[in-house]
C-alpha cells in the first residue's frame, strides 16, 4: 500500500466523521444536551485534525484546532451551546468539509469565509460576542530541517531548539500550575504513524514548556534499527489546562509510551533563552567519518531503511482515529454521570461491528456473477423439470436446495450494497442552509428514516433530484418570514424528509409548511408558455404536475436559485430512470408534499411470468394486490371501448395488455385470460388482464434501454429459465395508458425480442 492509497483512506474516513459532526451538531441545534452527542462532535474534528496533521495539511490543522478548541469550551460547559453558536458551528463544519474536499481533490477555500469563522469561533471560546469581521487564521507551519552532527560513538551533540513557532502570541503569560512530564515513546508508537515531535508541538500549544531530549541510549548509527525507539523527553510545562489538558494530547500515545506526569512543587519557571534541546530531523549526508570512528555505512541503504520504515508507519495512521476515539470515551466515560456512561455503554455496543472497505467494482462484478448464477440455476432446473416427469429425483430434489441457496447467496450480496439514505440526507441540511441565508428565511430541515436502507446505486443517484427539491421547497415553498408572521405561523418554515420502505420499495416524502402549490399561478403561467390551451380543463393534480413540465417556472426573475425552468423536469427524469415515481399532494395555505417511490434495488425483482398475446412478459410482484379469475357476471362496458370488473361490490376498469401493447389489434375475451389487481403511485387500481400465469420467480434486471433502445410501456428485461429474454413491465406506463395517455410511440412485435 502506497502513500495515496492511505491518503485515500484517511480522506474516506474524513467523510464519516463530517457525517458524524454534521449529526451531532443537528442533535444539538434540536436541543439534545446529552454529553455524549457533545462528545461524539469533539472526537469528529479531533480524529480529522490528527489525521491531517500526519500528512502535513497545515490549512485543515489549523482550522479544526480553532473549532475543536470551541467544542471544547461546550464540552466542559464554559460556553452554551444557544441557537447563535451552533450556528456558527454548523457554517464551520461545512467550511471543515470545504477544505477537506480541497485537500483531497487540490482545489482552494474562500479565505476571507475561512478567516471570519476563525475570528468567529476564537470569540465564542473567549465569552466575546461574535466579531463582524475575522482575521487570517493561524497556519501551523513545520520546522525547519537542522543538520546534526555527531561528537562521539555514543550520541550528538545537542541543538538548540525552540516551540516559538508554533505558540499562540495571543496567549498572556501569566502564574499557571507547573508540570514534570517523561515521555518515552515504545517502538509501536512509531508503527502506528506518530510522531514524537508532533506531539511535543501540540503540547506546547497549550502552554509556557521546556524540553530535554535524553539521547543517552542512542546508538551509533550503523548499529542503529530504523524501526526501534531510543529517545525520550523530559518536559517542564505551565499550562492552566491541567493533568486532564497535558493528557489529551498524549491521547495518541496513552498505551505505546511510557508516560508520567507530576506536578512541580518548586513551580520554578524555565527561562526562554535557555530552553534545553529536542533532535530534529536530520541530513544524513552531514555526518561524517572521523578518525577512529565507526566506519561509514552506504548512505543510500540507510536512509531506504527510513523511508521503509516511514511508509510501513504510515499504513497505520487508519487506527489513530480509532485509537484516539478510544481514549476519549474512556476519559469522558469516566468524569461523565451515570447516565451518560450508559448512553457511551450503548453506543459502543451498537457499534461494534467490524467492517471493511471494499472497491465498489468487486462488488457490482460480485453481483453480476450472481446475477448469471441465477439465470443458470433457472436454466438448469428448466431442463431437468422438462426431462424428469416425476419431479422426485435426487437431481430434481438438489436443484431445489441450489435454487434456496442460489437465493440466500443473492440475498447476502444485494445487502452489502445496501446502505443507510443518511449520507444523502446529511447533505441536504446544508443545502437548506445555505439556500435560506442567500435569500434571507428561517428554514429548519427534520429527517426521518435516515437509517433506511436501499442499494448503493439508488443512493448515488438520488443527490441530484432532491437537490432541486430542497432548492425549490426554499425558494418556492417557505413564505417570508414576515408573510408567515401575517399569515399565523411561526416565521421559522419547517422541511421535513424522511425515508420508509413500504412493499418492497423506498418511499422518500419531502414536505413543507409553505403557502403550497398556487394553482391559479401555475395555471397561468402554463397557458403564458403555451404548455396547456387557455380552455383547458384541469383537475388539481394535473394542475399540480405542471411543475414538472421542461422549461416551467414561477419564478418573477432569474437568481441564483431558480428562474430558468431547469429543476423540476430533471427530478422526474431521474426518477423515473430509476424505475420510480413521483407524485404531489398540496394545500393551500398548509403545504406540499413530494413523495418518490424507487426500488430497492436495480439489480434484481421478485415478478409474475405472465403471457400475453403469445409474448412472455414479467410483472414486478410489488406492484400486484391479487390475481383473479374473472366471470361473465362481473365484466360491465363503460362507454365505446372501456370495460369494468366488479370486485366485492367495487369497480375497477380492465385494461387488456396486450390491447395497449400492440401485441393484438382487438381486445381479448376477459373470461378466457386471468386479471391482475395492481396499484400504482397516484393511479390507484387497475384490473390488468393477461392470458395466463406462468408463475412467480426471481429475476436478474437487464437494462433495453442500454442494449437495444428505449420502449415505452417496458422497464427493462430479463433471461428466462429457458434461454428466452422477457420484457419486464412498465405498471405505472400500463395504468397512464389506461386513464387516455397513449404511450408516446407504438412498439413493434419485434422489439420484444
Amino acid at each position: 500500500m502506497d502513500m495515496n492509497e492511505i491518503k485515500e483512506i484517511f480522506f474516506q474516513e474524513c467523510e464519516e466523521q463530517l457525517a458524524e459532526l454534521e449529526s451531532g451538531l443537528l442533535k444539538l441545534n434540536d436541543g439534545d444536551r446529552d454529553p455524549e452527542t457533545v462528545n461524539a462532535v469533539f472526537r469528529a474534528v479531533h480524529s480529522i485534525k490528527g489525521g491531517a496533521g500526519a500528512f502535513g495539511l497545515d490549512d485543515l490543522v489549523a482550522f479544526a484546532h480553532v473549532f475543536e478548541t470551541t467544542l471544547d469550551c461546550v464540552r466542559s460547559n464554559k460556553l452554551e451551546p444557544t441557537q447563535d453558536v451552533l450556528k456558527v458551528m454548523l457554517r464551520s463544519a461545512d467550511v471543515l468539509a470545504d477544505l477537506t474536499n480541497a485537500a483531497r481533490d487540490g482545489g482552494s477555500v474562500d479565505e476571507s469565509r475561512t478567516r471570519g469563522l476563525v475570528k468567529e469561533l476564537e470569540a465564542l471560546a473567549n465569552g466575546e460576542a461574535v466579531p463582524a469581521s475575522s482575521p487570517a487564521p493561524v497556519v501551523v507551519k513545520a520546522p525547519e530541517p537542522v543538520k546534526v552532527k555527531p561528537t562521539d560513538e555514543s550520541g550528538f551533540e545537542p541543538i538548540p531548539f525552540s516551540f516559538s513557532d508554533f505558540a499562540d502570541e495571543t496567549t498572556p503569560l501569566m502564574e499557571v500550575p507547573t508540570f514534570q512530564i517523561t515521555f518515552k515513546p515504545h517502538a509501536s508508537l512509531y508503527s502506528k504513524g506518530n510522531e514524537a515531535a508532533l506531539l511535543l508541538r501540540d503540547l506546547a500549544r497549550i502552554g509556557d514548556m521546556s524540553v530535554n531530549c535524553d539521547m543517552s541510549e542512542l546508538p551509533a548509527l550503523d548499529k542503529l534499527d530504523p524501526e526501534a525507539s531510543y529517545l525520550s523527553w523530559t518536559v517542564s510545562i505551565a499550562t492552566e489546562k491541567g493533568e486532564e489538558g497535558i493528557r489529551s494530547v498524549f491521547e495518541f500515545a496513552e498505551w505505546d509510551c511510557d508516560l508520567e506526569i507530576t506536578p512541580d512543587v518548586s513551580d520554578v519557571a524555565a527561562d526562554e533563552e535557555e530552553l534545553p534541546m529536542i533532535p530534529v530531523p536530520f541530513d544524513l549526508s552531514a555526518l561524517d567519518d572521523g578518525p577512529g570512528e565507526q566506519p561509514a555505512v552506504e548512505a543510500a541503504v540507510v536512509e531506504e531503511s527510513f523511508v521503509a520504515a516511514t511508509v510501513e508507519a504510515a499504513v497505520a495512521t487508519t487506527q489513530i482515529a480509532q485509537s484516539v476515539n478510544a481514549a476519549i470515551e474512556k476519559r469522558d466515560a469516566a468524569a461523565a454521570p451515570a447516565a451518560a456512561q450508559a448512553n457511551a455503554n450503548a453506543a459502543a455496543n451498537a457499534s461494534a461491528g467490524q467492517t471493511i472497505r471494499v472497491d465498489l467494482d468487486r462488488v457490482d462484478r460480485l453481483i453480476n456473477l450472481v446475477g448469471e448464477l441465477v439465470i443458470n440455476q433457472a436454466m438448469l432446473s428448466q431442463s431437468v423439470i422438462e426431462n424428469d416427469a416425476s419431479g422426485t429425483s435426487a437431481v430434481n430434489m438438489g436443484l431445489d436446495e441450489l435454487q434456496q441457496l442460489t437465493r440466500e447467496i443473492q440475498d447476502s450480496v444485494m445487502a452489502i450494497r445496501a446502505q443507510p439514505v443518511k449520507p444523502v440526507f446529511q447533505r441536504m441540511s446544508r443545502i437548506v442552509r445555505e439556500v435560506a441565508d442567500m435569500i434571507g428565511k428561517q428554514i429548519r430541515l427534520v429527517t426521518e428514516g435516515e437509517n433506511t436502507e436501499v442499494d448503493k446505486t439508488v443512493i448515488d443517484k438520488l443527490a441530484e433530484p432532491l437537490t432541486h427539491m430542497i432548492r425549490n421547497a426554499v425558494d418556492h415553498g417557505i413564505e417570508t418570514p414576515e408573510k408567515r408572521e401575517a399569515a399565523g405561523k411561526n416565521p421559522e418554515g419547517t422541511i421535513k424528509l424522511s425515508a420508509k420502505h413500504r412493499s418492497g420499495r423506498i418511499l422518500i416524502e419531502l414536505q413543507d409548511d409553505g403557502a403550497g402549490i398556487n394553482r391559479e399561478r401555475v395555471r397561468q403561467k402554463a397557458i403564458d408558455n403555451d404548455l396547456i390551451a387557455a380552455d383547458a380543463n384541469l383537475t388539481d393534480e394535473e394542475i399540480d404536475n405542471l411543475i414538472f413540465a421542461p422549461g416551467f417556472s414561477t419564478a418573477d426573475k432569474i437568481s441564483d436559485i431558480s428562474g430558468r425552468g431547469v429543476g423540476m423536469d430533471v427530478v422526474k427524469r431521474s426518477i423515473q430512470a430509476l424505475g420510480g415515481r413521483i407524485s404531489i399532494s398540496s394545500r393551500p395555505g398548509l403545504g406540499s408534499t413530494f413523495t418518490m417511490s424507487l426500488p430497492l434495488t436495480l439489480a434484481v425483482l421478485d415478478g409474475m411470468v405472465v403471457t400475453v398475446a403469445g409474448q412472455t412478459l414479467v410483472v414486478p410482484l410489488t406492484a400486484i394486490v391479487e390475481t383473479l379469475q374473472p366471470e361473465a357476471k362481473n365484466i360491465h362496458s363503460f362507454g365505446a371501448n372501456q370495460r369494468l370488473i366488479s370486485i366485492r361490490n367495487s369497480f375497477c376498469p380492465l385494461v387488456d395488455v396486450g390491447r395497449v401493447l400492440n401485441f393484438r389489434p382487438t381486445q381479448a375475451d376477459p373470461v378466457e385470460g386471468v386479471a391482475l389487481l395492481v396499484e400504482s403511485e397516484g393511479g390507484g387500481q387497475r384490473a390488468l388482464m393477461v392470458d395466463a400465469i406462468q408463475g412467480q420467480r426471481q429475476v436478474v434486471i437487464k437494462s433495453l434501454e442500454a442494449n437495444y433502445t428505449h420502449v415505452p410501456g417496458i422497464a427493462a428485461a430479463t433471461i428466462l429459465g429457458d434461454g428466452r429474454v422477457a420484457l419486464i413491465l412498465d405498471v405505472d406506463a400500463i395504468v397512464s395508458a389506461s386513464r387516455g395517455q397513449p404511450l408516446k410511440q407504438e412498439m413493434s412485435l419485434a422489439a420484444t425480442g
